[in-house]
């Protein structure tokens, strides 16, 4: 067994790495297209100009949540000792509580531009990863560490539902069904309300297994 464990042990390493760059490239093709917005001007912002500050923040934490989360699951880089967990784990917090934050902040302003139901989606779903964050850092201070764990695959499955959400919407066919302010909430919900039902299943053939 020991055997086993150490031949497969660098090829998922390996693994663990190509997925984590993966997830990186993904990332970055998501955010890409709002490089304009570093122009800071009204032409390029739109309706988010008053809102500016709060929409570069949002996407830059919310990108820096994406791309620390895999580290909270990556047990080889804390295999020696916790540290190293806690200080990821700290910045993935600040960074979802910046970037959902400033999620609300847009979704209760300039997200009613496009419509009710558009900024209304927008705001339950910070609300769910925000809370969601919450509840894994309060598992973990009061050492549940299971649920912990649970609750961390929550919240990144909720950070991962803005590049699945994002991606789709700019996908020809998408645009081919209707306005932003038509289809935007559906695929919203659809980002991350289906990773987690999934998730939940998951746990319960586990629980029951």
């Amino acid at each position: 067994m020991k055997t086993k464990l150490s031949t497969h042990q660098p090829l998922r390493e390996i693994g663990n790495v190509l997925l984590w760059l993966g997830i990186v490239y993904i990332t970055w093709t998501f955010m890409h297209p709002a490089d304009p917005y570093l122009q800071f001007t009204k032409e390029v912002l739109g309706r988010y100009f008053p809102v500016r500050w709060f929409l570069i923040l949002h996407i830059t934490a919310g990108g820096g949540a994406i791309i620390l989360g895999p580290f909270q699951f990556w047990k080889r880089l804390y295999a020696k000792g916790w540290k190293i967990h806690r200080i990821i784990g700290t910045f993935y917090l600040l960074a979802v509580l910046a970037s959902s934050i400033c999620a609300v902040i847009l979704a209760s302003t300039a997200s009613y531009a496009v419509g009710w139901p558009y900024a209304f989606s927008l705001q339950v779903w910070a609300t769910v990863w925000i809370s969601a964050t919450f509840i894994a850092y309060r598992m973990a201070l009061i050492r549940k560490f299971k649920q912990h764990q649970e609750w961390m695959v929550r919240s990144y499955l909720v950070t991962l539902a803005f590049v699945i959400s994002g991606l789709l919407l700019r996908t020809p066919w998408v645009k081919t069904l209707g306005s932003l302010g038509d289809i935007g909430p559906t695929f919203f919900w659809l980002g991350w309300a289906v990773p987690l039902y999934l998730y939940e299943v998951v746990l319960s053939v586990k629980r029951k297994g």
